[in-house]
């Protein structure tokens, strides 16, 4: 079995907590289209229970509200979700590029002073880490079950493979 960095594990735990969160926002998408569509069924059951009472006219009038306000809230469930996307994927990209600078300054720390403390307080925290790591990835899978039921299986749940900025600066290089 290979030793874990602490830098690994924190990664492996800022990508989950993304995922986690990119599942919630998926959930609350599959919900709000969803609540869109009932509303959608109640309105035109109204509409039908009332049209004999209505003209052509109201009717007609009535189904343009009820159009636009269903455009409207769906653009706007869109945009926030959409937004909140964006959020976490920026958020996770700098928390993973810190983590990422934080080793590599420690890295050269120790490769300058020859003070071995830092290495040892982050080998001393890696079980912690892991542990923590795991219930993480366990809220992820949860996340993504709640966000399949709410959305009727319709929805994608968040798996992105992390590849770190080291690997990234070796692809770049050799292309």
């Amino acid at each position: 079995m290979s030793a874990k960095t602490l830098s690994t594990v924190a990664g492996n735990l800022i990508e989950s907590y993304g995922n986690t969160a990119k599942n919630v926002i998926d959930a609350y998408r599959a919900g709000g289209e969803r609540v869109v569509s009932l509303l959608e069924q109640r309105w035109n059951r109204a509409l039908e229970e009332s049209r004999p009472q209505l003209t052509a006219e109201t009717v007609e009038n009535a189904s343009a509200a009820q159009l636009a306000f269903s455009a409207c809230y769906t653009k706007g469930l869109s945009l926030t979700t959409n937004g909140a996307q964006q959020v976490v994927s920026q958020l996770v990209k700098v928390l993973e590029d810190g983590v990422e600078r934080l080793a590599a300054n420690a890295s050269a720390f120790k490769e300058k002073t020859g003070v071995t403390a830092l290495n040892v307080l982050a080998q001393a925290t890696v079980p912690g880490a892991e542990a923590l790591t795991r219930l993480a990835t366990q809220i992820e899978q949860k996340t993504a079950e709640l966000a399949s039921k709410i959305a009727g299986g319709d929805v994608v749940t968040a798996k992105v493979k992390r590849t770190s900025a080291f690997k990234q600066r070796r692809a770049a290089k050799a292309a």
